[in-house]
């Protein structure tokens, strides 16, 4: 989804210069805790409460109000909210311990709340010249349940977080075929985008929708003195997800995170970094096993339908799913907070309207990809673009970013170039005859091998 967290990262992208990093270790603070949360069944809302240093944050969701919030599944999966939306407030000061109060926690738990924060801040980490990885983690310890076998088979009813990009679009259109589906979007209150409600209008799903208050302190970081920077927010989307799938009585949250969302966007003294951590599959795995013994009710399964796929089998899917090329929206500029920043429609000039064109570009028509980036011309067309391509190849740094892997890029426009459509072309000529000269260079049945499965996935008997 591309529901963001509106405290989130307003630096530049390119990490080579590292923009948002301090010349010295940034200031700390010394304790961040855990309070409490609470539930209302009436209003439909989870109330979570944390401290730093003595100043205390709480944020509210909203969700559909009703009697299952008082089952035992219910309070595991807000329990699990809890414990993964504190992120946003401890890093604020990233304090060298996290204490946990009250909520015990199995050896599980801790083990998978601690790489949360290490590997999921790890961009923040490195923006901020801060090592995260002497983090300590207060808890009592208590023991683990037995995991709740499957149910039988029966009628699937799936929940699908949708940020209206190509990847949830492709999720979508694959799973309905399978079980009965209905969408989950995350907003802040009294707020929607157009890029999220437009295509998901086009899919004639019913739509589950929760709302997200975040402590309005948060939007004051910089008056406040906080530290700023990327946190995982698709763990935190995650676990709201689960929950909702909980209140609305469905065996399935249902991801849209494909293979090259594991690859790390840097390593750094010796530690991968990467910008989609929580999308990867080292997050889903550990997060797979905190589920499955967390209640004595079963929870839903939490998997991704695209984790062995790539971006490139992404795009040639989307490409023959016509009816969404009019209002489907990736660009970063379409999901602002600010609304008045906001734009309706592609930017044209960002990092991922340049991926999404790239990735697009084997399988689409020229004249429909002009088309999409109609308002502001398409990415391919504009030469002063070439260093934001270059560096989706490789031959750069790669943008803090949800971008494919630098091989489907490669293989993108190796394809691309072939295209009759696209002949003597001069920005893709150029960047193929560059990418044929290295040493690496993908063949031609190497980028038709992109289009296969790749890896391992998670995807249970029922929905593949």
């Amino acid at each position: 989804m591309n529901q963001g967290d509106p405290a989130g990262d307003g630096c530049g992208n390119l990490h080579k210069r590292r923009m948002c990093t301090l010349s010295q270790p940034a200031h700390r603070g010394r304790v961040f805790r855990y309070l409490s949360y609470a539930a209302d069944a009436n209003n439909g809302t989870l109330t979570c409460r944390y401290e730093l240093d003595g100043r205390e944050f709480a944020e509210r969701f909203t969700l559909p109000a009703g009697p299952r919030w008082r089952s035992e599944a219910a309070r595991a999966a807000a329990r699990l909210v809890f414990l993964l939306a504190g992120v946003s407030y401890y890093k604020t000061a990233a304090p060298p311990l996290i204490d946990l109060g009250q909520t015990a926690l199995t050896e599980t738990e801790l083990a998978f709340l601690r790489e949360f924060y290490v590997q999921g801040l790890g961009e923040f980490g490195y923006r901020n010249n801060l090592d995260l990885t002497s983090v300590r983690i207060e808890a009592r310890r208590r023991q683990p349940q037995e995991a709740v076998a499957p149910e039988p088979a029966g009628q699937r009813r799936a929940l699908v977080p949708f940020g209206g990009g190509i990847d949830s679009i492709v999720v979508v259109e694959r799973v309905r075929r399978l079980a009965d589906v209905a969408l989950f979007v995350v907003n802040r209150p009294a707020d929607r985008f157009a890029a999220i409600e437009a295509p998901a209008a086009v899919t004639g799903l019913p739509i589950v929708r929760a709302e997200r208050e975040i402590d309005p302190r948060l939007l004051r970081s910089a008056e406040l003195g906080f530290l700023n920077g990327h946190v995982p927010v698709t763990g935190i989307l995650s676990a709201i997800a689960v929950l909702a799938a909980v209140l609305e009585d469905r065996d399935a949250v249902v991801m849209s995170n494909e293979w090259s969302a594991s690859v790390p966007t840097l390593e750094y003294d010796g530690r991968p970094v990467n910008h989609q951590f929580s999308k990867s599959d080292i997050f889903e795995a550990a997060f797979r096993g905190v589920l499955a013994p967390a209640s004595a009710d079963r929870l839903p399964e939490c998997f991704s339908w695209l984790r062995d796929r790539t971006e490139l089998w992404v795009g040639q899917e989307f490409a023959a799913l016509e009816q969404y090329h009019g209002s489907f929206r990736s660009c970063n500029k379409a999901f602002y907070s600010d609304k008045a920043r906001r734009l309706d429609h592609w930017c044209g000039q960002c990092d991922k309207c340049c991926f999404i064109d790239l990735i697009l570009a084997p399988f689409l028509p020229a004249a429909a990809l002009r088309r999409i980036f109609a308002v502001t011309g398409e990415p391919l067309d504009n030469p002063g673009l070439a260093g934001k391509f270059r560096a989706l190849l490789g031959a750069g740094a790669k943008p803090f970013e949800c971008v494919g892997e630098v091989s489907e890029c490669r293989a993108a426009v190796l394809l691309a170039a072939r295209r009759d459509d696209r002949a003597g072309h001069p920005l893709l000529t150029e960047l193929a005859l560059e990418v044929t000269g290295w040493p690496d260079a993908p063949s031609a049945a190497d980028a038709v091998a992109m289009l296969a499965p790749v890896g391992e996935n998670f995807i249970p008997a029922g929905y593949r």
